[in-house]
Order: structure tokens, then C-alpha cells, then sequence
């Protein structure tokens, strides 16, 4: 055995107990935030004789959702974290105590409505926990690596494949080291796959929509792809050019009960306005807005794109703890079907995975994320060559420009978030 090969064993086992340990305290965490959601938006209104899709039920939902979670900021221990607007899917270590709060915060939002996903705050937590189990074991590792594997874990446990963890930790990777990529990704693989095949054995999760199979390509098909995909991170920069603006208004109300309370108000409306496939994270709304086109115009998938883009950007700089990944796929899905709907020789997977790939490129600025999830949605391996063609003038279009970030200066004040 080489010297190399000796120095990546002792992290095989460490790499396999964060996977698994990811993928469950996601799997909890979930099933907590569902049995609440059955409860708010079957259960209840049932109790009661209303309806739980009608406008009223809508509105006071997200609202009390908004309180709750305001008060979990406001009052337990460490605030549920820093401001979720200044924070990106991999960040440094939390402190333990703020933990329970951040649960709490996520799982209170995910089951309320709100238009976020769970991966920025679960990936959070497992990285605190990793990195401060990690440290006691195995006191002499660097910090970087039990961020690596805790977010390999979790990124593995959330799309169901190792493949999404590589792709993305590819890109974080920026710390010098003269070991070969494949040697810095072993240990990260073994937790990834890990935390994936536990997902997939116990609550087999999948990202595929229903539409029919591509059967390009075609020379007027590569035009497509990239207008496509350019319009729709025109789009999504809309909504990144708001972010700070919207950050600043929420924080002028000061206290984060305030602030809350009245964002989920706002989504309150939202939701009423596009109705109840533009509430939650997304997921299985975007299922069943692909099982059921033929009931869907133009008009109407402009403006299901619309609210759920102006939901995302509210729930994020409101202070809702979530990810914003989940939401922009749905943006992405309703824009790619309008794509569809106006020129009906643009086909529904291109369409869909281009402008997944498009709203992607605009929101996370991670381009192998958004080939890999435009690709995984549509599942269709024709289209994954288009999608590369598709993404350059995508990514001419969003690099160098403002993210979907809030970062804090020197004094520890916020600031809109730059392009690095």
C-alpha cells in the first residue's frame, strides 16, 4: 500500500459515520417538519370546515409561522444562527448552542409554507456537529475536514448521490493543497455516499419530473437552449438585485419578531396570489405542476414564476432559516414550461432544464450545481450537452455581478454580497 493510500484509510470510517449521521438528522428533521405540515394544513382546517388551500388559511398560516419562528430568533439561546441573508450552503462551524433554535426555526418554516428549502440550515447543523464530535476524536485534524465531510454528507443525503457533493465541493475547494483532486475528494466521497444511500434506502427520494423524453438534439434546438437559459437568468438577476433592497427594508423593523411576522404576512399573500403550488419548498409542487400541464397557460406559469421568485427573496431576507436552491429549481420548472407554452416546438425537457439551469447560474453562481440539477430534474442524458452549450452565455450574462448575498464588513455590518 502507498504512503498515500495509508493516509486516506484513517478518514474512512470518521467519513462514514458523518454520512450516515447527515443523512439521518436530515431524515428527522424532515419527518418532524411534515407531521407538523399534515397538522397546519390538513388536520386543522379540517377540525375547523375550511379549506387548507383557501386564502385565509394561506395567509394566517405564514403569518403565525412568521411569529413563531420570530420568537425563536428573538428569545432561545444563539438566535437560530447569524442572519440566514448572509450565509451560503457551506459556511464555517456554528457554535453548539445555536443549534436547537436553528432546528427549531427550520422546521417551523419548512412545515408553515414558507418558499425555502432545507439545506442551507440542515448542512449547518451537521457541520457544527461533525466539526465539534470530530475535533474531540480526532483532535489533530484540520477543521476544513470535518466541514468537507459534514457538508459532503448532507449534500450526498439531499440529492440522493454522491455525485452532487463532489460537484459542488470542486468548486469550495480554494485552500492550497498539492494533493490530487481525487485524494482531497475521498474522504468527502465516502461521506457523501454514505449519507445518500442512507436517504435513498429509507425514504428513496428523487428529483425526476414527469415530461416527455427529449428527442433532440437539433440544430434549432441549440438557439433555444441558450435564450432559454439566458432569459431565465435574466429573470432570476431580477430577484438577486432585490435581494439587498428587500434586506434592508425588513431590517428597519429591528426586532426579528417584527421582522418575521410581517415577512410572513407578505408570504402570506404571495401564496394567495399564486396558490398552493408556489407554497413549501417546491419539490413535489413542481411534481405536480409537470403531472398536470394541459391545466396550466401562459399567464398562469408566468405568474406561478413570478410569486415564487418574489417568495424565495422575501422568506430569504426576512429571516426564515432555509436554502434557496429548492424554491429556484420551481422557478426554473414553471419558466422552462412557459418556454413551451409560447413557442410549442421548444421541447418541454429543454425548455425545463435550460431554464432550471439559467435560474441556477443566477442564484447560486455554482455552475457544476446547476448543470448537475437542470440535468438530475429532467433526467435525460440527450439534453446534457445542450445544457454545457446553454450555460455559457448564461454565465457571461451573471458573472461579475452582485450575488444572492448579504455580506458583512470590517465593522460586522451587512452589505449586498459581490461576485468574488
Amino acid at each position: 500500500m502507498t504512503p498515500q493510500a495509508r493516509a486516506l484509510l484513517p478518514f474512512v470510517l470518521p467519513a462514514l459515520l458523518v454520512g450516515v449521521g447527515s443523512s439521518l438528522i436530515l431524515l428527522l428533521l424532515s419527518l418532524v417538519a411534515e407531521r407538523l405540515q399534515d397538522l397546519l394544513w390538513d388536520t386543522l382546517p379540517d377540525a375547523v370546515g375550511v379549506s387548507g388551500t383557501s386564502a385565509g388559511w394561506i395567509v394566517g398560516v405564514l403569518t403565525a409561522a412568521g411569529f413563531v419562528v420570530g420568537l425563536i430568533v428573538w428569545k432561545i439561546p444563539g438566535h437560530a444562527g447569524p442572519d440566514p441573508a448572509t450565509l451560503g450552503l457551506v459556511d464555517p462551524p456554528l457554535p453548539v448552542r445555536v443549534l436547537p433554535g436553528l432546528a427549531l426555526a427550520v422546521v417551523v418554516g419548512l412545515a408553515g409554507g414558507v418558499s425555502l428549502g432545507p439545506e442551507n440550515p440542515i448542512t449547518a447543523i451537521n457541520i457544527a456537529l461533525a466539526y465539534t464530535l470530530g475535533m474531540q476524536a480526532m483532535p489533530r485534524t484540520p477543521a476544513a475536514e470535518w466541514v468537507a465531510l459534514a457538508a459532503a454528507g448532507t449534500i450526498g443525503a439531499l440529492f440522493g448521490t454522491p455525485v452532487a457533493a463532489a460537484l459542488i465541493l470542486s468548486e469550495t475547494m480554494v485552500a492550497p493543497d498539492p494533493r490530487p483532486l481525487w485524494d482531497r475528494l475521498f474522504a468527502p466521497l465516502v461521506a457523501a455516499g454514505a449519507g445518500a444511500l442512507t436517504t435513498v434506502l429509507i425514504a428513496h427520494p428523487t428529483f425526476q419530473i414527469d415530461v416527455p423524453a427529449y428527442t433532440g438534439p437539433h440544430w434549432g434546438d441549440v438557439l433555444s437552449a441558450m435564450v432559454i437559459s439566458t432569459a431565465a437568468a435574466a429573470v432570476a438577476l431580477c430577484a438577486v438585485y432585490a435581494f439587498p433592497h428587500l434586506h434592508r427594508a425588513f431590517r428597519q423593523l429591528g426586532n426579528p419578531v417584527l421582522m418575521l411576522t410581517v415577512g410572513g404576512l407578505v408570504l402570506g399573500v404571495l401564496g394567495a396570489l399564486g396558490g398552493h403550488l408556489t407554497l413549501f419548498k417546491g419539490l413535489e409542487e413542481m411534481k405536480e405542476l409537470t403531472a398536470h400541464a394541459a391545466d396550466h397557460d401562459a399567464g398562469d406559469l408566468l405568474l406561478l414564476a413570478v410569486v415564487k421568485l418574489l417568495a424565495l427573496c422575501v422568506a430569504a431576507t426576512c429571516g426564515f432559516r432555509g436554502g434557496r436552491i429548492f424554491p429556484a429549481v420551481f422557478v426554473g420548472v414553471a419558466l422552462g414550461m412557459l418556454a413551451h407554452a409560447l413557442v410549442d416546438s421548444v421541447p418541454p425537457a429543454l425548455g425545463i432544464a435550460c431554464a432550471i439551469l439559467g435560474v441556477l447560474l443566477a442564484t447560486t453562481r455554482q455552475g457544476w450545481l446547476s448543470l448537475f440539477t437542470a440535468a438530475v430534474v429532467v433526467m435525460d442524458l440527450a439534453v446534457l450537452p445542450l445544457l454545457c452549450v446553454a450555460a455559457l452565455p448564461a454565465w457571461l450574462l451573471v458573472t461579475g455581478r452582485p450575488e444572492m448575498l448579504i455580506e458583512k464588513d470590517d465593522s460586522g455590518a451587512v452589505e449586498a454580497g459581490h461576485a468574488q
